[in-house]
């Protein structure tokens, strides 16, 4: 059987499992919410930053990585995060990116909060690894390319992190994953282990944890 390309990544052993609960044990805090790269805070620690199409779930995982119900703004309406949002957790920063795709908004209030965004991802020197959001439902579609191919450009390592597990059979797990392996291979800048999670359930929330800690560690 051939290996896979970008298999999932193994759930965190102990004691790597508790490291990564600790570093959100304590207090996320929002700092604030950016409409121009003049308004970003310091860069002066580390940050990740979640980005995916509009409606993908990036609050609801954001509410369930820090324990903080509401921390993030979910919403059902596409499009409705229209700023880059910063929280702050310690020596680290969580940032929430626009949904790209699809949103409920005018044409020009999308394309300027779409080039915030690609000012950001081209031009933030501690930003460590964006995560990419993509619904499990289905898999790497074309709006994602334009992200993607971005991330390649910046030189910013990307790890694909599949939401809404929980929406699909176990039994589709493995279409899934060959669908997406297939479309990141032409991506030199991504990370080579996928995360599955769900927000509802909990599945995966230790694994990214984990997996966040392991670059503040290094």
């Amino acid at each position: 059987m051939t290996q896979m390309s970008f298999p999932l990544a193994e759930e965190p052993d102990e004691l790597s499992r508790e490291a990564g609960r600790k570093l959100f044990a304590g207090e996320t805090s929002f700092v604030k919410g950016v409409v121009a790269m003049s308004g970003l805070p310091p860069a002066d620690r580390l940050e990740i930053c979640f980005a995916g199409r509009s409606n993908v779930g990036k609050s609801s995982l954001i509410n369930a990585l820090t324990g903080r119900k509401g921390l993030a703004r979910a919403s059902n309406t596409p499009g409705r995060t229209q700023e880059i949002n910063y929280f702050e957790r310690d020596a680290l920063y969580l940032v929430d990116l626009p949904g790209y795709g699809f949103a409920n908004a005018p044409v020009a209030t999308v394309a300027k909060w779409q080039e915030l965004m690609r000012a950001y991802l081209s031009g933030r020197p501690t930003l460590r690894r964006a995560f990419v959001l993509i619904d499990s439902r289905h898999g790497i579609k074309k709006v994602d390319d334009e992200i993607l191919t971005l991330l390649d450009k910046a030189a910013v390592t990307f790890q694909v992190v599949l939401t809404k597990a929980d929406k699909i059979k176990t039994s589709e797990y493995p279409a899934l994953l060959e669908q997406v392996g297939k479309a990141l291979a032409k991506h030199p800048a991504a990370y080579p282990e996928l995360i599955l999670t769900s927000s509802e359930k909990g599945e995966g929330i230790p694994t990214l944890r984990s997996t966040i800690n392991g670059l503040l560690a290094d």
